[in-house]
């Protein structure tokens, strides 16, 4: 441990505020040199990067994807009670800025170049940087940041001409101003114009479905911050008007490729790191079986997880057989004591997670239509019908048959904060951060659906019961991830004004401003 946070403290000096890396030689020559290295080819590497380094085996399967429980760790237990590495976090965190200033360099070409897609490459750029600081605001609190439609001087992040110390922004102020830029992106795309055309792997160059984007994402920040910040309900109305997800067509996702360097960031931590830590929790089955909540059974099940005791290798195949058998579905128990472990980690009685997941190929969800619903459903004070259709959306998003797609949503408990809340959380699935977020927010999944903190589980026998004790003396789900520790030798001073204005100090129980 000791020799990674060394690696750790002498890397993010390199990597936090660069103004490129390795892979984009050149990219500070003249633009119209024919070999600088073409912007479309920046984004797609900086998006992939964002995905690759949220959605991996460390920021997501060691880190929120346990604490949400998604999935539960089989071999090392620590993190899943919420003793995580501090490695993970600074990398993260490394990687995230280093996406961030790409986005920068993209807007600055394009500026230059002033051609008629260079709006569209502004625009984009300017919406993949509203979700990479959130991702960092979410996680962090106050970080350093950095706009292109504002002269805030606490906006430093990404100048290195100017400092390689910036402040940290308050996290008010940064939240206000991803709803700003969503917006003016959104009114910068001319839809006569691609948008990065193949180097656009998330959408593949449809500014249409980016101005989906842009304002369905302003929808979930401004739904997010509504309770603190008075401006987020005209962002709300203002979103939906100009335009949100309409279809699952629409849905924000990044591709990947079938050879190993262009795989999906999970299925790289089972095949390429050759790692098999990483099971279904037991709490998202029962859930899923309908042992937990009010839902009954899910017919998801089947298209989330793989039946117990099916190798990593078949699940990627898809060379498997899903079963209408419950008892075929069996998660890994969550927040195991140390001393229990043992007698309840074997891979042959365990279900990983579907083809659909761990599979080379698979796209990771920026957002989705589904959850596009569940907002509106919200913001129109729990609506039945929009409920419904979420959970619907979902359900064919997964490829559940449509028989049992409508006796499922037939027999939906009603629509009210609870209900709307859980079934997001089972849209949300593999989309960890904003599960963790939500939870945060307002609270759901509770106890019922979750084992929070002092509550009881069950071990895999199903009878022998144990408790959920974090390993950090703390009584709830992480707040927030602490300060990664290399901030603290190259930016001091600033961290610790950031940390000073937290309530709690730099810990994980500190509350972030929008949380009640």
């Amino acid at each position: 441990m000791k020799y990674n946070k060394i690696i750790g403290f002498a890397l993010v000096g390199l990597m936090t505020f660069t103004s490129c890396d390795s892979d984009l030689a050149g990219v500070n020559e003249n633009p119209n040199d024919p070999e600088m290295v073409p912007t479309y080819t920046i984004f797609n590497r900086a998006t992939k990067r964002v995905m690759d380094n949220t959605r991996d085996g460390w920021m997501a399967a060691r880190l929120t994807s346990p604490w949400v429980q998604y999935g539960a760790q089989i071999n090392y237990i620590e993190e899943d009670r919420y003793l995580y590495r501090e490695t993970t976090t600074q990398g993260g965190w490394n990687q995230l800025y280093f996406a961030a200033n790409n986005f920068k360099k993209i807007i600055e070409i394009a500026s230059e170049q002033n051609l008629s897609t260079s709006p569209n490459e502004i625009a984009a750029a300017r919406v993949m940087l509203a979700y990479t600081f959130m991702t960092l605001a979410d996680h962090w609190g106050d970080v350093p940041y950095w706009s292109y439609g504002s002269n805030d001087p606490e906006f430093q992040a990404l100048n290195i001409q100017e400092t390689t110390t910036p402040v940290y922004a308050p996290q008010s102020k940064i939240y206000a101003d991803l709803l700003k830029e969503l917006s003016e992106a959104n009114d910068q795309f001319t839809l006569d114009q691609p948008v990065f055309g193949a180097g656009d792997g998330i959408y593949d160059g449809d500014a249409s479905k980016w101005k989906k984007f842009a304002n369905s994402l302003r929808l979930r920040i401004a739904n997010r911050v509504k309770g603190v910040l008075p401006a987020a309900q005209a962002h709300i109305t203002d979103a939906i008007n100009d335009g949100v997800f309409e279809s699952n067509a629409d849905n924000a996702a990044q591709t990947y490729g079938t050879s190993s360097s262009e795989g999906n960031p999970f299925w790289a931590t089972f095949f390429v790191d050759a790692r098999t830590d990483f099971a279904v929790n037991d709490r998202f089955i029962r859930l899923l079986k309908g042992d937990n909540g009010q839902f009954g059974y899910d017919p998801r099940l089947q298209q989330m997880a793989a039946p117990a005791g099916t190798s990593v290798a078949n699940v990627s195949s898809n060379g498997y057989t899903p079963s209408d058998d419950l008892d075929d579905y069996q998660g890994m128990p969550y927040g195991l004591p140390e001393n229990r472990l043992s007698a309840n980690n074997p891979i042959a009685g365990l279900s990983f997670a579907s083809n659909q997941v761990i599979s080379i190929d698979t796209p990771e969800i920026l957002m989705e239509y589904s959850e596009v619903l569940f907002i509106l459903s919200e913001v129109n004070g729990w609506d039945q019908g929009y409920y419904e259709q979420g959970v619907r959306a979902s359900m064919e998003k997964w490829g559940v048959e449509a028989s049992k797609v409508d006796a499922f949503v037939a027999g939906l408990p009603a629509a009210n904060k609870e209900n709307v809340i859980s079934q997001k959380y089972v849209a949300l699935y593999m989309q960890p951060q904003e599960a963790w977020a939500e939870y945060r927010r307002t609270g759901y999944p509770d106890g019922d659906i979750l084992l929070l903190p002092g509550g009881t589980g069950l071990e895999i026998d199903g009878t022998t019961t144990y408790v959920f004790n974090p390993l950090p003396e703390i009584n709830h789900m992480p707040y927030r991830v602490r300060y990664p520790e290399g901030e603290f030798s190259l930016n001091e001073a600033n961290v610790n004004e950031a940390s000073s204005r937290l309530s709690n100090g730099d810990t994980m129980e500190s509350k972030l401003w929008w949380m009640p």
